[in-house]
């Protein structure tokens, strides 16, 4: 490991952490809106991070190799960005002006993408620590597969008092201490600020030993941020190789701000014009013009850019290189069919273990677990090794009963170049939906697999079925939802998931057992193309359309034979992915649901929200406008009247709105 030689602050060295605070100052001035005084408080770490601790290349932002540095406290963005400026990662002035700003790079909370050299977006308190933590496992379990000669770099990350209050949090620093993640580095901004007030109005503990008893190494920094000390601390917490480290600062937020120091004014709002003035004045900075930045300190940050250069260029004569894992040519092939002479009956997701085993030999770099809930959700790679504490070289994750910092972990580990899965309960997606909504606005193709998807589930009664999740999770943005009619589908799913390179997928899978489809009557495109017709009427133009997904296919194809004895013939539609199917073009979508059919009936035993764009006026939608009930999952469905003769019914019903 390449070591800078620890020295006292410089005057130069005091003008770079001047200038982080005064780009932070300016730009929350100028955008009327942000965080200032975090930034000013953090910049002496930021600064030392990057210029004296962190191996990275502001040239090469996406160096395998490289120091990951995670904003968990988002709110202080602008000191992510005034770093990466002035380090030489293609952030311009202008951009830094325009913080906030409807098209900036530089957006209130870091956001993935937007600029290289932010590694994660960071927005809900909690989650960047979340994600840290999967960066850093990440890392441990890509060198177990690769070698110290590839992947041997640390993971650092701030966190603020909200940080250490949220629960997610809490989860994931227990899990981490737990794995004995040793490249992992918080830096605690114990600032004592809140938007409220004081942090004491509803927070009293002491972090150091909570932290100390998930089995971190804990520093303590006091109030004394002097550089030397920052970076003593910093390489004291990366010597210690068997538990991650939490760095404790006595911060104080708004550093030389006349009226606004160590006040929540200044946690949650712009300084103010005046109170920007004077606190120039106490720094010896020049008033005018904003956004000063003096060419010593641009000068000396961006050293940054040659030092990232060599440690690149050596890093490539030892390796060879690597750009990390990417799908085998031939990953797709050998998917697994089910026939049903075979097996007439067959809960997806015990189809979606068997898809899983598939998965995992065609995608090599495939880890995944569950939160407790393998026997249940059978989301377990056979043969896979377990990752354990110090032995990181399975695929096998135990997340223990952390749903909140599973998800966070699951975006960490794909963000550090492995493909992840986290596997639980449906309801429990309540538990993980910061974390699968942040998947979706880092556009990265984390997979969640739920299984126990309706009031199927049964016994475990209202608690545990999920009515309003799935309508949840398909109302979000860049999310493939797909609940398969059967295990064909499901292995389908399995393969669309894998395949997807900016989109998280969530996998919604059922307990009880459901009919197995002929291979021959799902086509190679179902999951692909989002819906498509799973039986056909006996004339061209069929009296109604009957739709549904998941379990609830079974009972259209059912009404269709007792339609048929009425002189009532009728289609099936499976609609296994909404989001897939709303992406194809207008003449398949027709194709499929064939407008001059207006009637129409949906069924799925959720909420009935997402159908009524699919039954139309003429239409019926029957779904679940109630919590469920504890029974058999036989007896629930008769019981929410869930059953041929209903769905039979509510076409007739829909044919004779249509006027048909």
């Amino acid at each position: 490991m390449t070591t800078i030689e620890t020295g006292r602050a410089t005057d130069l060295d005091r003008l770079c952490v001047d200038t982080i605070r005064m780009l932070a100052v300016d730009a929350v001035e100028q955008a009327k809106s942000g965080h200032p005084g975090t930034p000013m408080a953090l910049a002496p770490i930021g600064y030392v991070l990057y210029t004296r601790i962190m191996r990275h290349s502001p040239e090469h932002p996406d160096w395998p190799n490289r120091d990951r540095f995670v904003l968990s406290a988002g709110h202080a963005s602008m000191l992510l960005y005034a770093l990466l400026y002035l380090t030489g990662y293609g952030l311009t002035l202008e951009d830094i002006k325009r913080f906030r700003q409807l098209g900036s790079p530089c957006a209130g909370h870091p956001e993935y993408g937007l600029a290289p050299g932010i590694e994660a977006t960071t927005g809900p308190l909690g989650q960047g620590l979340g994600a840290g933590v999967g960066l850093a496992l990440g890392e441990r379990m890509l060198n177990a597969r690769l070698g110290d000669a590839v992947i041997d770099h640390h993971t650092f990350a701030i966190a603020s008092d909200g940080d250490m209050q949220e629960g997610i949090a809490s989860e994931a620093a227990s899990l981490a201490g737990h794995l004995g993640l040793s490249r992992l580095v918080v830096f605690y901004d114990d600032n004592h600020i809140t938007i409220e007030g004081q942090t004491s109005l509803a927070f009293s503990e002491s972090v150091a030993e909570r932290y100390e008893a998930y089995g971190w190494h804990v520093v303590h920094l006091g109030e004394d941020l002097d550089l030397a000390r920052i970076e003593s601390a910093a390489w004291e917490a990366m010597g210690v190789d068997d538990r991650p480290s939490l760095i404790i600062c006595r911060t104080h937020i708004a550093p030389g701000a006349p009226t606004k120091h160590d006040t929540p004014e200044a946690h949650g709002s712009p300084l103010g014009e005046e109170e920007v003035r004077r606190t120039k004045e106490a720094y010896g900075w020049p008033t005018e013009p904003p956004f000063y930045v003096p060419e010593d300190a641009l000068a000396h940050m961006r050293e940054c850019i040659e030092r990232g250069r060599e440690w690149v260029a050596r890093w490539q004569e030892r390796t060879g290189g690597w750009s990390g894992f990417d799908l085998p040519e031939d990953w797709g092939v050998g998917l697994p069919s089910f026939e049903p002479a075979d097996s007439p009956t067959m809960a997806t997701r015990k189809a979606g273990a068997e898809a899983l085993q598939w998965a995992a030999r065609a995608v090599p770099h495939l880890v995944g677990g569950s939160a407790d809930l393998a026997p249940s959700t059978l989301q377990r790679i056979r043969a896979g090794g377990d990752v354990q504490r110090g032995a990181y070289g399975g695929r096998n994750l135990h997340f223990g009963i952390r749903e909140h910092a599973m998800g966070a972990v699951v975006n960490g580990l794909v963000l550090s170049g492995l493909r992840a899965y986290g596997s639980t309960f449906l309801i429990f997606s309540d538990c993980m939906k910061a974390s699968i909504r942040l998947a979706s606005l880092m556009r990265i193709p984390s997979l969640f697999v739920f299984t126990h998807d309706s009031i199927g589930l049964g016994e475990d009664g209202p608690t545990h079925q999920p009515v309003e999740q799935l309508a949840s999770l398909r109302a979000q943005p860049d999310l493939y939802v797909v609940r398969p009619a059967d295990a064909n589908e499901t292995a389908l799913a399995y393969r669309f998931a894998l395949a997807q390179e900016h989109t998280p997928t969530a996998i919604v899978l059922t307990r009880q057992a459901v009919p197995v489809i002929g291979p021959e009557d799902v086509p190679d495109t179902a999951v692909e193309r989002g819906g498509y017709v799973l039986h056909e009427a006996q004339r061209p133009l069929p009296d109604a359309i009957l739709m549904a997904s998941g379990s609830e296919v079974e009972l259209c194809l059912k009404a269709v034979a007792l339609l048929r004895l009425q002189g009532i013939e009728a289609r099936v539609v499976s609609m296994p992915c909404m989001e897939r199917f709303e992406e194809q073009d207008r003449a398949y979508r027709h194709e499929v649901l064939l407008p001059g059919v207006r009637a129409r009936v949906c069924v799925e035993a959720l909420s009935p929200l997402p159908w009524q764009r699919y039954a139309g006026d003429a239409g019926e939608v029957i779904g679940m406008s109630t919590f469920g009930a504890s029974g058999p999952a036989d007896e629930l469905f008769r019981h929410f009247g869930f059953t041929p003769e209903r769905v039979a019914a509510a076409a007739r019903a829909s044919i004779a709105r249509a006027g048909r």
